[in-house]
């Protein structure tokens, strides 16, 4: 009998797995929001970005947020809703990059006389990056996150700071970004996304040849060095 009644409490609706209620209940906001744009095939999320992207093409390629569109994203990645921190949103077409040549005439070897069918270096997220940071020169570029596309483009949020504001040199977690070094960040490959683009995200043997860049790899491999004797 016993038996019977666990085995009728396992198998009955009211049944519930006690671990899956605590994790709900231990889910807050930004929990739900970033489940929610896990999905991005729901009828919540398709029907959201198609609206917001309506809005996003009548709008300028660069413009400036009064909050971001996905708080959770912006919050993993540095942002905070204090002075001295701004959100932009950019722009950038999608496809390949066309050789900018006149009347697509390469004056050169056949090797080099590609026109069409020829990528970007960098990915769509860094050339968002360096529009914004281009436009806003004493703005510092942090990160930035993916937010929607179309056909044509691809819509990316910036996360700015901007390292005369006190609020910023008076914050010891984010008075780093204050250093000259860091001046055009998005412009040297040293954000997330620049990161990526320069292989540098491969750890262990696959970025051997990647650190601290390609061109510094081959240059030290191809050198030519005579020890000179003593």
């Amino acid at each position: 009998k016993k038996r019977r009644g666990k085995e009728r409490r396992r198998g009955s609706p009211d049944h519930f797995d006690k671990r899956e209620c605590d994790e709900r209940d231990t889910m807050g906001a930004y929990k739900y929001i970033e489940e929610l744009w896990r999905k991005k095939q729901s009828d919540v999320l398709r029907f959201l970005l198609r609206v917001r992207c309506w809005e996003y093409r009548q709008l300028a390629s660069i413009c400036r947020l009064s909050r971001p569109s996905r708080p959770d994203k912006a919050r993993r990645l540095g942002y905070k809703a204090k002075q001295g921190v701004v959100v932009y949103r950019a722009r950038v077409r999608r496809g390949g990059r066309k050789k900018p040549v006149s009347k697509g005439i390469v004056y050169g070897k056949p090797v080099t006389q590609g026109i069409t069918k020829l990528k970007p270096k960098r990915n769509a997220q860094a050339r968002a990056e360096e529009k914004v940071g281009r436009k806003c020169g004493g703005l510092r570029v942090l990160n930035s996150y993916w937010v929607n596309e179309d056909s044509s483009y691809k819509y990316f949020e910036v996360i700015c700071v901007d390292p005369q504001h006190n609020a910023i040199r008076n914050d010891a977690r984010m008075n780093w970004i204050c250093n000259p070094q860091h001046k055009h960040r998005e412009l040297r490959g040293l954000t997330s996304a620049g990161k990526k683009h320069r292989g540098l995200k491969a750890k262990g043997h696959l970025g051997h040849k990647r650190r601290p860049s390609e061109r510094a790899v081959l240059k030290k491999n191809n050198q030519v060095k005579l020890r000179r004797y003593r």
